[in-house]
């Protein structure tokens, strides 16, 4: 809403924690409605985080079965875009970008851009990160990821987004 005046004013900034992947900065703000407040902000490091939706040439969506240490549950995601090959063991002619959205608008500035995999060739997978080691990979076909989004197996905000897009047809102009 560029058109619309800014209802808080920031006063003061300072980082209160820095990472590799993160900062944590401790904003104080005012404004005329409510006075005095802070808020802390996590900014991230590296960019926009990434998600790629691929479809081999059989019609199946690739996800990845990780164990997410914050909150202590396995789930099913759709690759980050460098680990379509460490995890899922697939490489893509082309990479097409298809949304880019806030992750959590209220205390974070970092989005996420989903991307479009076409072309896929199947490649030798090689070693990941520290947090699962050796994840597995699962082969769903649409249907079945629709499914598993609707009766909450899928949890991963950007992985339900990609199917919900996929879905509902909105990727059809961009290759699928």
């Amino acid at each position: 809403d560029p058109w619309r005046p800014t209802p808080v004013k920031e006063e003061s900034r300072k980082q209160i924690v820095e990472t590799h992947y993160f900062n944590v900065d401790r904003v104080a703000f005012s404004s005329a409605q409510v006075g005095q407040f802070e808020r802390f902000i996590l900014h991230e490091n590296n960019g926009d985080t990434v998600g790629v939706l691929a479809v081999t040439a059989d019609g199946k969506i690739p996800f990845v079965e990780q164990y997410r240490i914050p909150t202590h549950r396995w789930t099913l995601e759709i690759p980050a875009s460098r680990k379509l090959r460490e995890e899922v063991g697939y490489e893509a002619s082309k990479l097409t970008q298809f949304t880019r959205f806030i992750n959590t608008p209220s205390f974070s500035s970092q989005y996420t851009a989903l991307y479009l995999a076409t072309g896929l060739k199947e490649v030798d997978r090689s070693a990941i990160g520290p947090e699962t080691p050796r994840s597995a990979v699962r082969l769903y076909t649409q249907q079945e990821a629709m499914e598993m989004v609707t009766n909450g197996t899928i949890v991963d905000a950007k992985t339900i987004i990609a199917i919900l897009r996929l879905h509902e047809g909105l990727l059809e102009h961009i290759g699928m």
